[in-house]
């Protein structure tokens, strides 16, 4: 790994993870709106990105993949600042580093306030994964009859956050995290990590013209600090290269234990996403 050339993001790589995450966030309300029947959910398309909204509090709710289509048109903000406003939220829009610098120009036009920071971190993929091996932990995919300990395990490490580095600015309850997660059933391939047998983690992938998305990763307060968070970056990556994937992303706090996991594991920092709200 030390003699590695790190990953170089242009414009071109960008937009292409920014496409990703559009379509990600895009099949994701579809499911939940359909669950939820006659909802008052919706998904607007929008200058090559999407405006979501799910249900109160979801953690889809958000303006994603801006900036790498055009800038939306002044009516097109506005008929999606409306929508939200309907809906008693925000606007939440996230905002690549390396989108069209006129897009956070009108934004900010717009009374759009920066509230914080993401991270982008990738890896080139195509060559040996190096294998993680550490005592008692075993990382494998989650079958149907291990779901339920999988959704537990990582809903309650969600809301047990580590507290390296900039913390999330989002909360959400338990419920409404549940739900998003279940409605990722057939969306996403889950990992569940176990130690001695006992379920300590969980993390999640999805593939995308060549993209491995990391959506997620947790592990239990009780079992932290023993690896479990590299041993499932390792399995997904296997995983993905056996599948053709060129890179692998995956989102994480500035400064978070999962950015220093990562980098260990040769990720590297591609953009920044700033974050960026409108109040109703």
């Amino acid at each position: 790994m030390n003699n590695r050339t790190p990953l170089f993001c242009d414009t071109g790589l960008a937009a292409r993870i920014e496409r990703a995450e559009t379509q990600l966030i895009t099949s994701w309300n579809e499911i939940a709106r359909d669950r939820l029947g006659d909802s008052p959910g919706f998904a607007i398309a929008v200058a090559g990105g999407v405006a979501s909204f799910a249900e109160p509090d979801s953690p889809i709710n958000k303006v994603a993949g801006l900036g790498f289509a055009g800038v939306p048109a002044a009516a097109d903000l506005e008929k999606i600042e409306y929508a939200y406003a309907e809906r008693g939220a925000p606007v939440q829009a996230e905002v690549a580093g390396l989108a069209d610098p006129a897009l956070l120009e009108l934004l900010a036009e717009r009374g759009y306030r920066l509230t914080s920071f993401e991270n982008v971190l990738g890896r080139a993929l195509g060559g040996a994964v190096e294998p993680v091996v550490a005592p008692g932990i075993e990382v494998r995919p989650c079958g149907d009859d291990e779901f339920e300990a999988w959704l537990q395990v990582v809903v309650e490490a969600t809301l047990h956050p580590d507290t390296q580095g900039v913390p999330w600015a989002e909360e959400f309850p338990r419920a409404i995290l549940e739900n998003a997660e279940r409605d990722t059933v057939g969306l996403m391939s889950r990992y569940l990590a176990t130690v001695d047998g006992v379920p300590a983690g969980g993390g999640s992938m999805r593939i995308a013209d060549g993209i491995a998305q990391l959506t997620g990763a947790a592990t239990a307060p009780a079992f932290r600090r023993r690896g479990i968070q590299s041993a499932l970056l390792a399995a997904r990556l296997a995983e993905a290269t056996a599948a053709g994937c060129d890179v692998a992303v995956i989102t994480v706090q500035p400064g978070s234990r999962s950015q220093q996991n990562a980098q260990r594991r040769g990720f590297d920092l591609l953009y920044s996403r700033a974050v960026l709200t409108r109040t109703a």
